[in-house]
């Protein structure tokens, strides 16, 4: 039998994928292009998208494990909901969700509140998954880099109540070892949820202070004001991604996204290390400037 990866080209999607590769498993991964796909040897393109019910259907012949990641969509959650209803017609053993750190609590941000949507179809409907909630990719944050190096300011506006930011590498690590586990049991396992979070509370005035540090230049904070950022995504995203962006945002500033103790270690249980921390990711980022 087979895992399907789903968002396979996508940055979670290529770690996942990365994860995987060596593990002896078959594995399927999900493309609108499967003749552009450039995925690690052994892995099979199949064309479809989550959005053709019928190319889903057609995808899960065959398949026993799923990771469903839907794209960030104005259908996402149609998307997410038809394909797991595909997923159980057809019979997969189990189901690695990817879902959103705090999706139950921020009920104001469409995406949040979808993807705790999808949680609660698993939950009724006694899907055997695991869900994964990471908190905000640190990698992210590669895109403020130029305007470090040229302005001197980190951009965005975080706010000062702490995020608990996830390296993508740990998403990709945990969502394997997860696809793994279900697809080599015999039958099907009891539902887990795991917080995907970093180890750190990180402000805007910590973060600043990191890249100070690394970059061996004063790095300021461009400041909270949200207008600014839905007009910046305006100019590369749709309106209405870059308005979700920004109440996503407003939250952070609001409440905060930080992790507990015990979520760290839950998930330092899971990778069998401690997660990634934001500093490493500067540090790599930093010597990586310095060789070029």
């Amino acid at each position: 039998m087979t895992i399907l990866i789903t968002g396979s080209t996508g940055v979670v999607g290529n770690q996942v994928l990365e994860h995987l590769k060596g593990s002896g498993a078959d594995v399927s991964a999900l493309t609108r292009s499967p003749e552009k796909a450039h995925f690690p040897e052994g892995v099979i393109a199949v064309k479809g998208d989550l959005s053709d019910v019928d190319s889903v259907r057609q995808a899960m012949q065959g398949i026993s494990t799923l990771f469903l990641l839907a794209p960030n969509a104005p259908d996402e959650l149609t998307q997410a909901l038809q394909t797991l209803s595909v997923a159980r017609e057809t019979g997969v053993k189990g189901v690695v969700y990817l879902s959103v750190f705090k999706g139950a609590e921020y009920v104001d941000v469409p995406h949040f509140t979808g993807k705790h949507t999808v949680e609660r179809m698993i939950e009724h409907c006694d899907i055997p998954a695991t869900v994964l909630r990471p908190a905000y990719f640190i990698q992210n944050d590669v895109r403020q880099k130029e305007p470090m190096l040229s302005h001197g300011l980190y951009g965005m506006p975080i706010g000062d109540k702490g995020i608990s930011m996830v390296d993508v590498r740990d998403i990709g690590d945990a969502a394997a070892r997860e696809l793994l586990r279900r697809e080599r049991s015999e039958a099907p396992l009891p539902r887990e949820t795991y917080e995907l979070v970093g180890p750190d509370a990180l402000t805007a005035q910590k973060i600043v202070e990191i890249w100070s540090e690394v970059l061996g230049k004063t790095v300021g904070y461009g400041g909270d004001d949200l207008d600014v950022l839905e007009q910046r995504m305006k100019a590369f995203a749709p309106g209405w991604l870059a308005y979700d962006m920004r109440l996503m945002m407003a939250r952070y500033q609001q409440d905060g996204a930080v992790a507990s103790a015990v979520e760290v270690e839950r998930l330092a249980a899971l990778l069998g290390r401690s997660p990634r921390s934001y500093r490493e990711f500067a540090v790599e980022v930093a010597s990586t400037l310095a060789k070029g």
